[in-house]
């Protein structure tokens, strides 16, 4: 089995959307036992509307939530009985092989570090979303984590990106590049210029250059390095501009007989093709280089999201994501 602690409390549509996400994960798969922490009584009131296999969910009670506008390092410190602090003590100290969670991506970020810990070696931990481009998917590292990277955690981020791809999407010698506004070498600010020769120089990637913003819904990339504040902005686009095409779509459809039929003829084919480009399909953001798999969704995301970054992480450990990331990690540092 593969055990979650998911933060029930966490999130926009909380808990009536991770519950009902947590419920579609355990009926979708029998090796997965969900620890859902939070408010007791909440949590055991949305379980009530289900079927479900009960010996595959247990409630952790958590009196106290840790809100979006408070200080993350002083909530983690403080609020010990919080649904995030008690959830990532439960992958701490070995109930569970991951954590999830909509809620505060401050506190998530900050108590990943403090409470679960680092890999040995792994400067900077990265969060690793994948976004998806008209080749499949790629990884977009890092969205959040690190605004004030160093070039030396991008080269990190790059090695652990490629590992992460080659294990979980099965992408044989992934294609790396990093963020730039122009494809030569040259161009860019003082970080891309002095990252850019450190990676065309390590051998453990597949680095083929720059790659701009137009060109990653491409998927000429696999894993695309960036610091947390180009690679956030990138995914917020990608979210704001997904959800408006979706929805002109949908409108243009209806606005008159001929397109209503014109829909009726077209809405498999149309259906696939948007649900590729829905982020809720891809699951959350992994923090990687942790000692334990910590997961960051979106504050608005529904039950589709909280399931699909469920079964992310039965994947995730399935492939023993951690173990190799330590051999990669080691490895540099005997060098």
């Amino acid at each position: 089995m593969v055990n979650v602690a998911v933060d029930a409390m966490g999130g926009d549509h909380a808990p009536a959307a991770i519950v009902e996400g947590a419920v579609a994960a355990i009926n979708s798969s029998k090796s997965i036992k969900i620890f859902l922490v939070g408010k007791e009584e909440q949590i055991k009131q949305e379980l009530t509307k289900y079927s479900f296999e009960s010996s595959q969910i247990e409630v952790i009670p958590a009196t106290e939530i840790i809100e979006m506008a408070e200080s993350p390092v002083m909530a983690i410190r403080k609020k010990k009985d919080s649904s995030i602090v008690r959830a990532l003590h439960l992958v701490k100290e070995g109930v569970c092989d991951a954590f999830v969670s909509a809620g505060s991506s401050g506190a998530i970020l900050v108590g990943g570090q403090l409470v679960v810990g680092r890999i040995k070696g792994v400067e900077r931990p990265p969060l690793a979303p994948l976004i998806p481009t008209k080749e499949g998917v790629s990884l977009l590292i890092d969205c959040g984590a690190n605004v004030d990277a160093r070039p030396s955690h991008l080269v990190q981020f790059a090695k652990i990106g490629s590992v992460y791809m080659e294990s979980i999407m099965g992408i044989s010698n992934p294609k790396v590049a990093i963020v730039n506004i122009g494809a030569e070498e040259e161009k860019g600010n003082a970080l891309v210029k002095e990252t850019f020769p450190l990676l065309k120089n390590t051998p453990e990637i597949n680095f083929i250059g720059s790659i701009e913003a137009r060109d990653i819904p491409k998927g000429l990339a696999d894993v695309i390095v960036c610091e947390a504040f180009v690679g956030n902005v990138i995914l917020k686009l990608y979210e704001g501009v997904g959800a408006t095409l979706i929805d002109t779509v949908k409108k243009g459809m209806m606005t008159s007989f001929r397109s209503k039929l014109g829909a009726l003829l077209v809405k498999p084919a149309l259906k696939k093709c948007l649900k590729a480009f829905d982020l809720e399909e891809y699951g959350g953001a992994p923090l990687l280089g942790l000692k334990g798999l910590v997961v960051k969704t979106h504050g608005s995301s529904k039950a589709t999201e909280i399931k699909n970054t469920i079964l992310q992480c039965q994947v995730f450990k399935e492939q023993n994501i951690n173990e190799k990331i330590k051999k990669v990690v080691a490895k540099n540092e005997e060098e």
